[in-house]
């Protein structure tokens, strides 16, 4: 059995036997693997550990019985965990909230949210009183709008345009600056706001590969893992997951369109490279 096929067999039995949470040796014996060389094949190939690849799945499975208005405790002892304390303790690692906060869907939130013009079309911009919570193109409104509040499905929305959404929407204008001063109010795991952290630390009018995200979270195997967390982005542009393309010099797909990801590249670049010359004619 080569290593690609250990870990298919691995991930499938993973899948089909997570109600029972299987430890590592439980896990590795099916692949005919030492527990140490099993953990650390499977790292390299999946970008996560076992064990945290069986908490994600756990955690899927919770959430779709918690949507479907199950108690916390049926939840907890569907998904083979030992108490709600267990469910609690997952929730917090991987989703960064509480299990009663996932299943009231934001309930306590007063959410408001405007559309706006921009350079690359229209957008979507909502926000708490912590912060910008939701930022996305808007090619059709009302899909835009039901997208959002699919995020938070109990919270209570407001139309209205506040200060920290006009404070967001500067850098459209070529506020660089502002943003950095923007509170966001973002709801992921512990490693997507690691990797969006990571994000925000590329330079406008920079980019980076998904490997040089790996290097800047000191992880470097989790480049599939580097992926998905730039894929669930909640806060486009601010967030500049526009700025990762491909080791090979292509930029990529992107969630909100290929050619819009290239229209906002060359826009940044031309940009700040007009700052640049302005910068040095001044200094002669």
């Amino acid at each position: 059995m080569n290593n690609y096929s250990r870990i298919a067999k691995a991930i499938e039995f993973i899948k089909l036997n997570f109600k029972t949470q299987p430890n590592l040796n439980e896990i590795a014996e099916k692949v005919n693997l030492s527990p140490f060389h099993f953990q650390r094949l499977f790292t390299d190939w999946a970008g996560v550990s076992p064990k945290k690849f069986l908490q994600y799945l756990s955690v899927e499975y919770a959430k779709n019985r918690l949507r479907e208005q199950a108690t916390l405790f049926d939840a907890a002892f569907e998904t083979g965990l030992s108490g709600t304390s267990r469910l609690h303790d997952l929730f917090i690692s991987i989703e960064g909230m509480t299990p009663g906060e996932y299943k009231n869907g934001g309930q306590e939130l007063s959410i408001n949210y405007s559309f706006a013009d921009t350079p690359f079309g229209d957008i979507i911009v909502a926000s708490t009183a912590k912060g910008i919570c939701w930022l996305a193109f808007a090619d059709d409104r009302k899909q835009a709008l039901a997208d959002l509040k699919l995020q938070f499905p109990n919270a209570t929305y407001h139309p209205k345009m506040d200060e920290v959404q006009q404070n967001a929407l500067s850098i459209f204008n070529l506020d660089w600056r502002r943003p950095n001063e923007l509170k966001l109010h973002l709801k992921g795991t512990p490693f997507q706001l690691k990797v969006w952290e990571a994000l925000l630390k590329i330079p406008v009018g920079g980019l980076t590969t998904y490997s040089g995200i790996c290097s800047r979270i000191d992880n470097p195997n989790a480049s599939r893992a580097v992926g998905s967390a730039i894929g669930s982005n909640p806060v486009a542009f601010l967030i500049p997951c526009h700025r990762v393309i491909r080791s090979t010099g292509e930029f990529g797909q992107y969630h909100w369109g290929s050619t819009r990801k290239n229209l906002i590249i060359g826009w940044e670049a031309s940009r700040t490279m007009k700052e640049a010359e302005q910068s040095a004619e001044q200094d002669h």
